[in-house]
């Protein structure tokens, strides 16, 4: 709550500084969010990479048998269906653009840059489908790392985690994970350091933005963006997951109401990993969900099951990249729902999780993050309703996988 208190003094700072028109703090406010968004950079690269990387590589440890092949696919189809209803909510209610002409002053337009790696919004125009798939397939393992190329960063660290995690268990194995762990523990100390002075980077992004823009602007803009994302969360789970529950035979509004008590904790604590204790304990006791099914599936779920995190991925993506000149044509939506999926699978233990993700994402494309700072406090009451629909969708998972090897 204070870190709440904190974030939203911050944006109202920012806002009154920005409005005053002195070049000085104008210049200020562009130096600061500069130096912010070369940081984020900075980890963006470590931060994808890690993180799905040792996501990926604890599937060998979790077993192969029928109960983790149904969590696994379960956990998949549910995210995919989360990312493809939020691209859908996009697509009909269609936020605007905020007119922020010289945000990018920390990185370029989207639009503008030639790399085939960035030209995201040119596919169609620029390159045929089959030269775009042959830039994302690396040839050297150092250039995608210098060239902060994501999608061949994703498929390599897909590649490195399925293949560690299909590796006979060794000493020379587990020194490999324990390093990889050890790079990512490092990481996240330096993330918690980042956001413990993010308040100073929200003033400056803050005060940038509105030297520029109409407030009137502002909140439309931002208020479609909010609509989508928690839209596309309540469908999800009102709608999306009861469907895949009435598929298995099971009564949707059985296992809701049984599971009522996990998915209320998880609302207020803003945390799967918190309110595990609880999911598993409703599951067996009020569900009747065995306890060799429960306490296999719902800890894998709650790091890897994460749909609330896919739609915001998606969706903030979409919204960033568009105010960075974008044209998101349907393969450039088609691109992002995969990329978010597997971002959001590999999301396990990053600080603020998917936001702080969705921010490395859009600093290694050079997408205009100062728009982040916006959303940043609007944020705590999304991840909220984000984090409900994660333990709600562990619990359909668990309740299916159950029902399946029954």
């Amino acid at each position: 709550m204070k870190k709440t208190i904190l974030w939203i003094a911050a944006l109202v700072m920012g806002a009154i500084l920005g409005v005053l028109g002195l070049d000085w703090i104008n210049a200020t406010a562009d130096f600061v969010a500069t130096v912010y968004t070369r940081l984020f950079q900075l980890l963006a690269v470590p931060t994808i990479v890690l993180a799905v990387i040792t996501t990926f590589a604890t599937f060998g440890s979790k077993g192969s048998g029928r109960i983790f092949g149904r969590t696994l696919s379960y956990t998949l189809i549910t995210t995919f269906a989360a990312a493809v209803v939020g691209a859908v909510l996009y697509v009909a209610i269609a936020p605007g653009n905020l007119p922020i002409d010289a945000l990018n002053s920390g990185a370029q337009p989207i639009a503008e840059q030639s790399s085939p790696t960035h030209s995201l919004s040119d596919i169609a125009s620029q390159t045929s489908y089959v030269n775009h798939i042959l830039s994302i397939i690396p040839n050297n393992i150092v250039k995608p790392f210098l060239e902060g190329n994501v999608l061949s960063l994703l498929l390599l660290a897909f590649a490195v985690g399925i293949g560690l995690s299909k590796l006979p268990e060794s000493e020379n194995k587990q020194v490999i994970v324990n390093g990889l762990s050890g790079l990512q523990e490092l990481l996240f100390l330096l993330i918690r350091w980042l956001v413990w002075t993010l308040p100073l980077g929200i003033v400056a992004f803050s005060a940038q933005l509105s030297s520029q823009v109409s407030a009137g602007v502002v909140a439309d803009s931002i208020g479609k963006y909010v609509l989508v994302v928690l839209g596309g969360n309540v469908i999800q789970f009102f709608i999306v997951l009861p469907l895949f529950l009435l598929a298995r035979g099971l009564n949707p509004i059985h296992v809701l109401s049984k599971m009522v008590p996990a998915v209320l904790m998880a609302l207020f604590t803003k945390s799967s990993a918190a309110t595990l204790p609880v999911t598993m304990e409703t599951a067996e006791q009020r569900l009747g969900v065995r306890k060799n099914i429960s306490r296999f599936v719902l800890p894998i779920c709650t790091t890897i099951n994460m749909n609330g995190c896919a739609a915001f991925i998606l969706v903030t993506s979409l919204f960033v990249m568009q105010n960075g000149g974008a044209a998101l044509s349907m393969p450039t939506i088609l691109l992002w729902i995969l990329i978010s999926v597997i971002s959001a699978v590999g999301n396990a233990g990053v600080p603020m999780g998917c936001f702080f993700l969705t921010l490395s994402l859009m600093s290694g494309i050079g997408a205009p993050v100062s728009i982040l700072g916006i959303i940043l406090p609007i944020y705590t009451i999304i991840d909220m309703v984000e984090t409900a629909e994660n333990v709600w969708s562990d619990s359909c998972v668990c309740a299916m996988t159950d029902h399946d090897i029954r």
